[in-house]
Order: C-alpha cells, then sequence, then structure tokens
C-alpha cells in the first residue's frame, strides 16, 4: 500500500503528514513519539490501510518535515501539540477517527481525548491505542530520554548515524536492517558542515524544563470513557508495573474500558513492526 505526503497549515505553522489507504472502516491517527517522525508508523499504516482504514501519520510540530516554532518555550508542550490535532482533524475535515500514540503520541491522544484542552475532541476520538504511555511516567527513564535527545550527536555518515540508532533504540525491539535502514534515512537532516544529525529541533525538549509536569496527566486519564488498549513494553522503564495498577483502578479501567497487552522483548517503547503487535492494534480497532 502506497501514500501520500502532504503539508496542512495548523496553529500558523507547516504540518506534514503521510495519508495512507481509504476510509472503508474509519480513519487512524497515527502519533509517533517524542524524536521520532511519522514515518515510524509505516508499518502499523499499511496494516491498516489494507484492511480499510485511511491511516493519517502525522510529524508533530518540530519533527521530521514540519516546520519548527520560533517560541519553543510556549509550543512544545501536549496543550499545543493537541491543538495541532485539533486543526488537523478539522482542517481534514475528520469528524471521528481512531488514534494509536507511541510514547508523546499516546499522551496528546490521552488530552485530545478527554477534552480537557480541546472540548470538540472529547468525542471525536473512538478509540485509544497508547503504545507504551501512561499518564504518569518514571521520572529515571525521563531523565534518560533527555541525555540523548536534548544533545543530539553529529556524524559524518548515515551510516554512523544509523549505528547510533540501532544503539539507542534497541528498546523498540526486532527490526529488520532494511527497517533500520529507512528509520535512520527518515530521521536524518544534514547540517552546514555537512556532518548528519537526527531530524528534530532540540529546542523541543524544552517542554521538559518550561512545562515539569507536562506528562502528568491522571486528570486527563481519569476523564477517558472510551476504549483504551495500553501496549507495554514487557521490559519498559517509563510505564512502571505500579502506574499500571492505578490505570486499571481508575479512569478508564474503573469502567471496564482498559485492554492491556504485555508486549515481549520490548522496552520503550515496541516498535509496531511486526505482525503480532499490528494485529493487536487492528483487532482492537475493529472490536471498537
Amino acid at each position: 500500500m502506497t501514500f501520500t505526503s502532504n503539508y496542512i497549515t495548523c496553529a500558523g505553522l507547516e504540518i506534514h503528514y503521510t495519508d495512507w489507504g481509504q476510509a472503508d472502516k474509519g480513519t487512524v491517527i497515527a502519533w509517533h513519539g517524542l524524536a521520532r517522525t511519522g514515518r515510524d508508523m509505516d508499518e502499523l499504516a499499511a496494516h491498516l490501510s489494507e484492511r480499510g482504514f485511511r491511516v493519517i501519520c502525522p510529524d508533530t510540530v518540530g519533527r521530521g518535515l514540519s516546520q519548527w516554532s520560533a517560541l519553543p518555550e510556549q509550543e512544545y508542550c501536549l496543550a499545543f501539540y493537541a491543538r495541532i490535532a485539533r486543526e488537523l482533524m478539522d482542517g481534514l475535515q475528520l469528524r471521528a477517527v481512531h488514534w494509536v500514540g507511541t510514547s508523546m503520541g499516546g499522551a496528546i491522544g490521552t488530552l485530545c481525548a478527554a477534552g480537557l484542552v480541546e472540548p470538540t475532541l472529547k468525542h471525536r476520538i473512538l478509540s485509544l491505542t497508547l503504545n507504551d504511555n501512561a499518564p504518569e511516567l518514571a521520572q529515571a527513564a525521563i531523565e534518560r530520554i533527555k541525555a540523548y535527545a536534548g544533545t543530539p550527536p553529529a556524524f559524518a555518515t548515515v551510516t554512523e548515524l544509523e549505528a547510533f540508532f540501532r544503539q539507542v533504540y534497541k528498546p523498540f525491539g526486532w527490526l529488520s536492517d532494511a527497517q533500520w535502514r529507512r528509520l535512520a534515512e527518515t530521521s536524518t537532516r544534514r547540517l552546514p558542515d555537512g556532518r548528519v544529525t537526527p531530524h528534530y529541533d532540540p529546542a523541543m525538549v524544552t517542554q521538559f524544563t518550561a512545562h515539569p509536569n507536562d506528562y502528568l496527566i491522571w486528570p486527563h486519564y481519569d476523564a477517558l470513557k472510551l476504549p483504551v488498549l495500553l501496549l507495554r513494553g514487557a521490559e519498559s522503564d517509563l510505564v512502571l508495573p505500579e502506574t499500571v495498577i492505578d490505570m486499571r483502578r481508575r479512569g478508564p479501567g474503573a469502567l471496564g474500558l482498559l485492554q492491556l497487552i504485555e508486549v515481549p522483548g520490548c522496552g520503550h517503547a515496541p516498535a509496531l513492526n511486526v505482525l503480532q503487535q499490528l494485529e493487536w492494534v487492528t483487532e482492537f480497532i475493529e472490536a471498537v
């Protein structure tokens, strides 16, 4: 299944997204993680589009081919990302969608579905898949992510950058050599001195200093009244088992709307690139 590459203006910024398939069964928004791009969702988008779904995979502002913010301390935060999502959905005339979010993408989806910051989205999100994301994250893991994301390295060659990605994203689980190569090539930008570095604005980590509690989103989770699938990497250091216990007791968990799957062989976060993971997500969305 092929896709188209597109651009749309949201909140005054140019946002890039790929668009897969036809919406015979509905539309899915698949949103990537903190320092990644929408191309991480290629396998999931291809899988879902072959089964009759349209899939929209945005690059968050400051990532991939989307515009960088001139106001990083104000705009690199979950509330602004939720605004981007609302304007994206409005611009594409999407009345209702299923949401699949990896890490940060899951947090954005939680805010959108809860409707506390974007009230018009509350009933337009039909289901929410959280790929190794929770309303409370382990601080040690956040520090680990900040350490590599805030000061992205630069290399002379893409081959060296790919080797770096293979090391830092080892918790994603198994990827084929071709998938590692695509991950590298779709998240590489060249610096003025000719070296290559990951394709995002390093200032996006100001989210953790300007908005230190941005990912502590229990009030939003507690407001969810829709089916939620939590895919937790069995070796995740970001979503702790005790947090999952609380998720079962609160919000959609208390309403019997939370489904949990532990993904073996993965930490933070499963790459959504192997058949079993793709089928888990597809079966959940189709059941909704």
